[in-house]
């Protein structure tokens, strides 16, 4: 069932959306701070729809049926690194700053909590992208290091801070 509020629809992704995450991803203010790469297919997307993982979890925003964000949480698989996940998502740049990375974080951080049990939810993000950084501190996220010439991002070496967020157990 959808989580709704007046104007933005969360829901798992699906073959429905797969135009639209498509479309989402080959703006350039979007893909310019993920790391995607520029004009993905389709295809692409379906094939990681297809791999129907219960340890991946991803949503789509909707708002009136068009797909405006997106985020993917990961558990890892590995046994000793399965209480951790990681997460990415986009915005698209006509809803950036308008609380739709927040809801999407907040869903995905619900289920990274109660229904996968995780503990600790891990995240790179570009040292130049201050407005998510300022985003992810507001649900806790600290950062850890910084890591120096991690990706290309046209045509220049670009670092990235490495962010987590730790649940504690509650007290008892």
């Amino acid at each position: 069932m959808p989580v709704t509020d007046s104007v933005i629809t969360l829901e798992r992704l699906d073959e429905s959306h797969l135009e639209a995450i498509t479309a989402l991803y080959r703006d350039p203010l979007v893909y310019r701070q993920t790391l995607q790469m520029p004009f993905l297919s389709a295809e692409i997307w379906r094939k990681r729809l297809a791999a129907d993982d219960e340890r991946v979890m991803q949503l789509v925003a909707l708002h009136q049926g068009a797909v405006v964000g997106n985020i993917t949480l990961e558990q890892f698989s590995r046994i000793r690194r399965s209480h951790a996940g990681s997460f990415g998502m986009g915005v698209a740049r006509q809803w950036q700053g308008k609380g739709v990375g927040s809801k999407l974080l907040a869903a995905a951080l619900d289920i990274a909590d109660n229904w996968m049990n995780l503990r600790r939810v891990e995240l790179t993000v570009y040292a130049d992208n201050e407005a998510a950084i300022g985003l992810y501190r507001k649900f806790g996220f600290e950062t850890e290091g910084r890591l120096r010439d991690y990706g290309m991002r046209e045509g220049q070496w670009v670092d990235v801070l490495s962010m987590a967020r730790l649940r504690r157990p509650p007290s008892v």
